[in-house]
C-alpha cells in the first residue's frame, strides 16, 4: 500500500540540545503507507527524531516535507494528520470513552462518536461495554497504552509516530498493538514509524528496519554499527584505531575518517573455531541470543552479542543449519578491517 511518492522527505536535517547535536540527517525519505522500525541505544536520538517527524518541535536547521511541501510546528496542514504517541502516554483524569474521543471532540468532528469510539477500542482488543465508562486510574499498563494507541486511531491519521509503544506492556497487549498498527495501514494506508527496543516485535511489524546511532540512520540489515567509544593505540611510530572488547580484545579499524564505524553485513561471517592464520581479520566472540524466522524472506534472523555491541545479521537456513546456530550457542565473527568504513 506504499505511494510512489515520499510521505516524508528530510534534507540537510540537524537539530541541536544545549550545543550537541542530537539528530544529523544528510538525506532521507519515508515512504507514504510504509512501516519504519528504528531501534538504537538509549541516547542515540530516537525520541528527538519523532517530535521533528510529529512538528512538535522545529529543526535546528534543514526542512522536513510533509506530502512534498515544506512543513512547520503547528501547521494546519499537518495538525491533523500527524499523531504522536509517547513512551508513557498521558491520560487525561476521565473516563475511557472522554479520552479515545477527546481529539475528535477538538477538531469538532463530534459525528457518531460512539460507533467511532467503539471501532477504535475494538481495533486494541478493548470491548465497549466493558471499558467505555472505566476512570483512567481503573486501568493497567497495557489496557492504558492501548486506549492511548485507540484515541490516536479514531483520528485515523495520515502518519502514526509511536516511541515504545510495547516497552512497558504484557505479551497480550503487545501482540494487540501489533494488530492494530498493521491493520492502520492496512485499512487507510497509515504510515507508522515505530520506536522500539524489542527488536522481534519490531522486526514482526516491520517493513524496513533502521538503526539510529549518534543521531545518524542507518540501514539495520545492510550495515552493522560498530559504537563507539574508540581509541588509539600506538606501536612503534603507528598509530592506530580500535574498539576496546573486553578481556584485552580488540577490533582494529582502518583510519578514523568519521564519526560512526561500520561493518557491510555481506562482509561478515560466522565461525565455529578460531583460525590460527591472522590475515588482517578481527575475530570477535559472539553469543547467539535469538533466532527467528524473516517471513517476508524467509531467512533466519540472528540476533549476536559481541559484548560492547549487539548486531542482526539474516542467514540462510542452509547457513544457520551448516553453522548449527542455536540460542545459547558462542561463535566467532569474523571480517576484515579493510571492509570497515566511517560515516
Amino acid at each position: 500500500m506504499t505511494s510512489p511518492v515520499p510521505l516524508y522527505t528530510l534534507c540537510r536535517l540537524c537539530h541541536y540540545y544545549g550545543g550537541k547535536k542530537v539528530v544529523d540527517i544528510d538525506e532521507f525519505n519515508i515512504p507514504s503507507g510504509s512501516i519504519t522500525g528504528l531501534s538504537g541505544p538509549n541516547g542515540s536520538g530516537k525520541t528527538t527524531f519523532l517530535k521533528l517527524l510529529a512538528f512538535a518541535i522545529a529543526p535546528s536547521q534543514g526542512e522536513i516535507r510533509f506530502n512534498g511541501r515544506r512543513e512547520y510546528p503547528m501547521s494546519a496542514r499537518v495538525r491533523s494528520r500527524v499523531t504522536l504517541m509517547t513512551q508513557a502516554p498521558y491520560l487525561l483524569k476521565r473516563s475511557v470513552l472522554d479520552n479515545v474521543v477527546y481529539g475528535l471532540k477538538i477538531r469538532k468532528d463530534t459525528k457518531k462518536l460512539k460507533q467511532r469510539a467503539e471501532r477504535a477500542l475494538a481495533a486494541v482488543g478493548l470491548d465497549f461495554d466493558g471499558f467505555h465508562n472505566r476512570a483512567w486510574h481503573q486501568l493497567s499498563g497495557g489496557e492504558a497504552q492501548r486506549v492511548a494507541l485507540a484515541a490516536r486511531l479514531i483520528l485515523e491519521p495520515q502518519a502514526l509516530l509511536l516511541d515504545e509503544p510495547v516497552a512497558s506492556v504484557d505479551a497480550e497487549s503487545a501482540r494487540l498493538i501489533l494488530k492494530a498498527s498493521l491493520a492502520a495501514r492496512d485499512k487507510w494506508g497509515c504510515t507508522l514509524i515505530i520506536v522500539s527496543h524489542d527488536l522481534a516485535w519490531l522486526n514482526a511489524c516491520s517493513d524496513t528496519r533502521l538503526s539510529m546511532e549518534k543521531g545518524r540512520i542507518f540501514s539495520t540489515h545492510e550495515e552493522i554499527i560498530l559504537p563507539p567509544p574508540y581509541q588509539t593505540v600506538q606501536t612503534g611510530s603507528t598509530v592506530n584505531w580500535i574498539l576496546p572488547l573486553s578481556n584485552g580484545r580488540q577490533v582494529c579499524l582502518p583510519d578514523k575518517t568519521g564519526e560512526t564505524a561500520l561493518i557491510p553485513a555481506d562482509k561478515i561471517n560466522i565461525a565455529r573455531e578460531v583460525e590460527t592464520q591472522f590475515n588482517g581479520k578481527n575475530r570477535i566472540p559472539v553469543l547467539v541470543t535469538r533466532m527467528a524466522l524473516e517471513p517476508k524472506t524467509g531467512r533466519i534472523e540472528v540476533d549476536l552479542n559481541a559484548d560492547a555491541f549487539g548486531l542482526t545479521l539474516l542467514l540462510s537456513k542452509e547457513q544457520a543449519g551448516a553453522l548449527n546456530l542455536q540460542p545459547g550457542k558462542k561463535r566467532i565473527l569474523v571480517f576484515r578491517t579493510r571492509d570497515v568504513f566511517w560515516r
